[in-house]
């Protein structure tokens, strides 16, 4: 998850893509939505993990990532004929889709290994993936240096062997949950955090001062150590699980033999033995055609495992989608379009670059703090989940009215905010519909939530950002501004209109998510784990001492 968001770091090589190729902004915006669209059509990768194994859904992402980054690379360099739209938008979606193979392969395996501690979970490996963006960032310059097309070929093939080195350790383990679960996640979050403290320490420091190649490659290597810094944390735990478990006795004379007998099960025994020949004798009544429909769209309590068609049409996903096109639909018009934003109004491509990275990781702030902060809420406070929605959304307004009114040095601030809510949205949506409707197809519901995404950045993006910056943009060459090959637009106005309008659109986005905490308020009051800790009626009632010793029985 640290190398799979090579899609927040688009305002880096953007620049790059739009000059070489010769695009315009609206142009650029469709190579983003596309980017967008393949980075949350995650759909097709959770209907094949349905069915096959995590190994085979990280592999083919693999194979993805690096054939659309190197088919992009080849193109900005001049290697091959210059590619038509299409092309590059089918490049780029390849490319970007293996970011969802990832989120499939890797995070929705995880939720599922540890179903109580979901939020945690989430946050913490969408975290990661937020933080990539500024991981990937400084290897690039340990690499590479400030060559923005090399930045290409480089997001093509380091995911690419990460996923092929590390793919067989990716699978869903069945197993009881261990006593100090939460103890582990907070120890996994205070080395992320010493991770984030490392990072946004050194690009304070690359802002005032130039890094030369030594410098950069000596900042990397710290951030390699403190990257694999938790497998430490593994190795020891794993240690430890296999120390106790050879410690048991096993087959030791006199041992005792503990049975467990489900009531529920004792009881269905006994209903069947009572009921006798009848209860066989009574076939079940056939429903009509008509009534089966109706029961594919007739949806179960919240927290047990619907259809997908059922989730589908339900109104609880129907409000989160709105609200997530509102909210991470503006967000992400923010992120696309930053290195143009910097340079309207001014900012030199180092401070650009900075405001990138602190978006990556604040992103990955926001993602572990609404990650660990809502799960506290709902377990100990009950406050409804989606709730943590609407404070998001109130504080991106924020974030979009500075990019608007754009005061001095203010991009900096709008960074940290953007980054910041863009991150906080994830785990919260995904644990709503995770808790919601269950988990038995949450790997198709899963990205069926993501596309919220691709939806949200077309229409704001596209639409509104692209088509009202080149529309400035013309105004101001027909005005006597210096005509050059490229459409460039200089000034506040190049985007005030478009992030007033995506501040409005944000606002609404917060007000509908109420409808969905109202609608939820009453689920979230129960206790929402209760199916997925061990059965309560599960006792045990036989304890039998072997060598012929006395029996003893409890109840």
């Amino acid at each position: 998850m640290e190398v799979a968001g090579a899609n927040y770091i688009f305002g880096i090589y953007s620049e790059v893509i739009k000059v070489k190729l010769g695009y315009n902004q609206q142009t650029l915006g469709t190579i983003s939505f596309f980017k967008d669209l393949g980075g949350n059509l995650g759909v097709i990768s959770g209907l094949i993990q349905e069915v096959t194994a995590p190994w085979l859904v990280l592999l083919l992402g693999a194979g993805m990532n690096f054939f659309g980054y190197l088919m992009i690379w080849l193109a900005v360099t001049g290697r091959t004929a210059a590619p038509h739209l299409w092309q590059m938008c089918l490049y780029m979606f390849l490319a970007s889709n293996s970011q969802a193979f990832a989120n499939t392969g890797a995070l929705v395996t995880c939720v599922k290994n540890f179903p109580q501690s979901r939020g945690v979970v989430l946050g913490l490996l969408k975290g990661l993936m937020g933080l990539s963006g500024a991981i990937l960032t400084q290897l690039y310059h340990a690499f590479y240096g400030d060559d923005s097309k090399a930045l290409i070929l480089f997001i093509g093939w380091l995911p690419t062997a990460i996923s092929v080195f590390f793919v067989f350790t990716i699978r869903e383990i069945k197993s009881p949950r261990q006593k100090n679960e939460i103890e582990l996640f907070y120890k996994f979050l205070y080395m992320v955090l010493s991770l984030v403290a490392y990072l946004m320490t050194v690009i304070i420091i690359q802002k005032e001062i130039q890094f030369e190649m030594w410098q950069y490659r000596v900042s990397a290597a710290i951030v390699l150590v403190l990257v694999f810094l938790p497998l430490t944390l593994v190795i020891k735990e794993e240690v430890l699980i296999n120390r106790n478990k050879n410690e048991q006795p096993v087959g030791r004379k006199g041992a005792s033999v503990m049975v467990k007998i489900e009531k529920s099960q004792s009881v269905s025994n006994i209903a069947s033995s009572i009921g006798g020949a009848s209860a066989l004798s009574e076939p079940p009544q056939k429903k009509s055609a008509g009534s089966r429909i109706l029961d594919a769209f007739r949806p179960p309590p919240r927290g047990n495992d619907y259809t997908i068609l059922q989730a589908l049409v339900s109104i609880d996903m129907i409000t989160l989608f709105i609200t997530s096109i509102c909210g991470i639909g503006g967000t992400l018009a923010a992120m696309d379009n930053l290195g143009q934003i910097g340079k309207a109004m001014g900012y030199p491509p180092h401070g650009i670059s900075t405001c990138i990275s602190l978006i990556s990781i604040w992103n990955c702030l926001g993602r572990l703090t609404s990650g660990f902060v809502s799960e506290t809420l709902v377990i100990k406070h009950k406050i409804p989940r989606p709730a943590n929605l609407t404070v998001v959304l109130l504080i991106a307004c924020v974030g979009h009215l500075l990019i608007a009114f754009s005061p001095p040095e203010s991009l900096y601030v709008a960074s940290v905010i953007i980054g910041f809510t863009f991150g906080a949205q994830w785990p919260v949506l995904f644990a709503i519909i995770s808790e919601v409707f269950g988990l038995k197809y949450y790997s198709t519901l899963y990205n069926f939530g993501g596309m919220a995404s691709p939806v949200g950045s077309y229409i704001l993006n596209v639409l509104v950002a692209g088509k009202l910056y080149d529309k400035v943009a013309m105004k101001q060459r027909a005005q006597g501004a210096e005509a050059t090959a490229e459409l460039n637009c200089a000034g506040v106005e190049c985007f005030k209109l478009s992030f007033l309008i995506i501040a409005g659109v944000t606002l609404f986005g917060a007000v509908i998510s109420l409808l969905l905490v109202a609608r939820t308020y009453s689920f979230y009051r129960g206790d929402i784990y209760a199916r997925y800790r061990e059965d309560p009626t599960a006792e045990v009632v036989e304890e039998t001492e072997m060598e012929g010793s006395p029996s003893k029985r409890r109840t």
